[in-house]
């Protein structure tokens, strides 16, 4: 018989020897063995069973052992698990690339499969480097972004998330020089100042010879500070962009598929990027996969006929468009579009704000807010995260704090009584904090 007390024979090895997402590999934060998951809860190997407010880092939408989900890749086994996508092709990517195109906004036409959400932004920034270099416009190199945010861990990536406050300014004088404005400051709900566009429209009008894109996590900044933002600034960024010869890149990583409210964050601005990075959500957490789409201007323009155009988009995985991934990419947004998944958003919009407004005011707390399926609790100082943890996994409660934010982007199924329990435990770790 298993003695839940007892921690796996593994975990010592692995305290020793397996690195953890911004870890220290010498001293090693708490880290808490999982047996299973199921629906939105997480069984630890001691047997307690807690809510998982963070879905996977936000790509669980479903929750776990969905059983439509379990039969897509027990299905796609029983033909092949991956083949390369160099010279051959197959259904479920054919699949994929058709929904995913549905989907997305109408200017979205071609798709490009890729490995997680930075490399999706990586060559996201390829498709508008080459796309410059063919037209003999080699001289537009820089990409143009908004501090405060944050678009993944691999080099270009790096280059346009914040330099100052992010999570990269160890290698600030390594990466590429970029151009960055200030964040908007204008909320989502707030009444909207065209000021708010000063710094970009002298920004274009001075450098746009140089820019070959701006990139933005539209209405919505993730791990760059979890901040919302008013959809007025990325439409108005949008027309700048196109009066300027300016590509848009929107990084919708996050945002995608129904997270903000939307199936994706710049419909609430009615817009539409020239390239969209998908990820996260994308295989409702099963997998690793994300996807980069562009329009038919970036796509027919990047291939070319200069004498300094490439011909061919300069990028290739080796597990691109693998066929698992598609399958149960496939069958995540199949099941997303047949749920009732604009109600679910909507109540966990409405109970978290219920809920955490007793923060607002309370000492040491700067802010809270909430937008979609997403809620946010600003300290004004650092949090403690391993006391925080601590304080949320005694009421049945995984989250995974970082800087100064407590906050959740819970699976869509979560029942309301389990997000109460959700937010009324976050409540208790901000005031015991």
């Amino acid at each position: 018989m298993v003695n839940h007390n007892t921690p796996p024979a593994w975990l010592a090895f692995e305290r020793q020897h397996v690195w953890h997402p911004y870890a220290s590999m010498c001293a090693p934060a708490p880290v808490y063995p999982v047996r299973s998951a199921q629906g939105v809860y997480l069984e630890f190997h001691d047997g307690r069973r807690v809510i998982d407010g963070m879905a996977s880092w936000w790509s669980a939408i479903h929750g776990y052992r969905v059983p439509a989900l379990d039969a897509a890749i027990e299905r796609q086994l029983q033909s092949m698990a991956h083949v390369m996508f160099g010279g051959l092709t197959h259904e479920p990517a054919a699949r994929l690339a058709k929904r995913l195109l549905d989907l997305a906004p109408p200017s979205m036409q071609h798709v490009f499969f890729c490995d997680s959400g930075s490399v999706a932004v990586e060559v996201a920034i390829k498709m508008a480097l080459q796309f410059w270099q063919a037209q003999g416009q080699g001289n537009k190199q820089k990409l143009l972004t908004i501090r405060r945010g944050y678009h993944g861990d691999t080099f270009a990536a790096m280059s346009v998330c914040d330099p100052e406050n992010g999570m990269h300014h160890l290698f600030q004088d390594i990466l590429p020089a970029q151009y960055f404005i200030d964040a908007p400051v204008i909320g989502v709900h707030d009444a909207w100042d065209d000021r708010q566009m000063d710094e970009l429209r002298q920004t274009l009008s001075r450098q746009h010879q140089h820019i070959a894109a701006m990139i933005l996590e539209p209405v919505v900044q993730g791990a760059g500070g979890m901040r919302f933002y008013h959809p007025q600034f990325v439409h108005e960024a949008a027309r700048l962009c196109r009066a300027h010869d300016v590509l848009l890149i929107a990084d919708e990583i996050a945002t995608g598929f129904g997270r903000s409210g939307t199936m994706f964050a710049q419909q609430h601005a009615a817009t539409e990027a020239d390239i969209m990075c998908v990820g996260k959500a994308l295989t409702g957490g099963y997998m690793s996969m994300a996807a980069t789409l562009c329009s038919s201007r970036v796509c027919e323009g990047l291939h070319g006929q200069g004498e300094h155009a490439a011909g061919v988009l300069m990028h290739g995985p080796t597990f691109m468009a693998n066929p698992l991934a598609c399958a149960v990419a496939d069958a995540s947004l199949k099941l997303l579009q047949q749920s009732p998944w604009q109600q679910r958003v909507a109540m966990i919009e409405r109970v978290l704000d219920e809920e955490l407004a007793c923060c607002r005011g309370a000492p040491g707390v700067r802010d809270v807010r909430v937008f979609g399926a997403i809620g946010v609790v600003e300290m004004a100082a650092p949090v403690d995260v391993a006391n925080v943890q601590r304080l949320l996994l005694e009421q049945g409660v995984w989250l995974r704090p970082f800087g100064r934010l407590i906050y959740t982007m819970p699976p869509y199924i979560i029942r309301e009584e389990e997000l109460r329990q959700l937010a009324r435990a976050m409540v208790s770790a901000v005031t015991s904090h």
